[in-house]
């Protein structure tokens, strides 16, 4: 089992992450909504090399799993693991039918259901959500923005990438991503549009409650910067959450 599209660009992706929009909004969005992560308990589905897994252990984290589909992702993320150890582990999994013999805390979902091509696969990836997560227990996602027009969708290079779909979106079509970085290597994969009417009936009918949108936020330090107006006024991704 594995993904053969992430396994082939596995190194690419991994280098995407240094594109300044990961750092400054994506990575402040999402540590933001986690908040306080002391003694917590994480599950990270889609982990991919696992940079979320050990930022969040590194900041307090008593256990943290991340899972991927990719054994390309995995394998980088071991890599990263055996350079500097910071106590996390990592498997190959799918996200749709995962059952690991314990709950957590937290289960957060860096660009995971948006990987759902339909509204009973998303069900599926919300009912191993709820599964592991322990009474009061909360999920965190950061999501492609099913609000983003498509009009916008080729406006984001500046920001180090592109968005691409079908001119007249329906749900389940393809949103491909183009990821250009700071090596001047690619790499491009498909996330799947899903309408926000959708995503809330879903996490409502599993029984994940106190849904949420969370728009992203840029860190105080690019806060006065123009260079971001764009992307903060037609935000291309969006922060979620819920708790059992």
């Amino acid at each position: 089992m594995s993904d053969p599209v992430y396994d082939s660009i596995a190194t690419e992706y991994k280098t995407s992450k240094l594109i300044p929009f990961r750092k400054y909004i994506e990575a402040h969005t999402l540590m933001n909504l986690v908040g306080d992560l002391e003694g917590k308990s994480i599950l990270d589905l889609a982990c991919g090399e696992g940079i979320y897994a050990r930022k969040f252990k590194l900041h307090g984290a008593r256990e943290v799993t991340g899972v991927d589909l990719s054994s390309g992702m995995i394998e980088l993320a071991w890599e990263e693991e055996l350079i500097k150890s910071t106590g996390c582990h990592f498997v190959v999994g799918d996200a749709r039918n995962l059952r690991v013999q314990k709950q957590f805390d937290l289960i957060t979902g860096i660009y995971l259901l948006n990987y759902a091509q339909s509204r009973e696969e998303l069900v599926q990836f919300c009912k191993t959500i709820v599964h592991h997560l322990k009474p009061g227990g909360r999920f965190l996602g950061i999501n492609d923005n099913p609000f983003n027009s498509p009009e916008r969708y080729s406006s984001y290079e500046k920001y180090g990438f592109i968005k691409e779909s079908p001119r007249n979106r329906q749900e389940g079509d393809y949103i491909r991503y183009t990821m250009y970085n700071p090596d001047r290597s690619f790499c491009s994969f498909d996330n799947y549009y899903l309408s926000p009417e959708t995503y809330e009936e879903v996490f409502a009918e599993t029984g994940l409650r106190y849904f949420s949108w969370h728009l992203p936020e840029v860190s105080p330090d690019q806060s006065s910067n123009p260079h971001w107006d764009h992307f903060m006024e037609y935000p291309p991704i969006i922060g979620m959450s819920a708790a059992v």
